[in-house]
């Protein structure tokens, strides 16, 4: 299943490394991350993730197949 998850914020090139399975861009005020998430394991994986880096996700979605 693919997500986009948009983050508060512009999120620096070393934040992003953080995330290397999923592809990132800027919009105004957010930063959007999005690709594969293969399970729910990785889902919170993800999630503990942002948390650990302080990071507010300000919406996890998944995308249409």
């Amino acid at each position: 299943m693919r997500y986009e998850i948009r983050v508060d914020g512009e999120m620096s090139d070393e934040l992003t490394t953080a995330f290397p399975e999923l592809d990132t861009f800027v919009v105004p005020h957010q930063t959007v991350l999005y690709g594969q998430v293969d399970d729910e394991a990785h889902f919170y994986g993800l999630l503990m993730r942002f948390q650990s880096l302080g990071l507010h996700v300000a919406e996890f979605r998944r995308l249409p197949e």
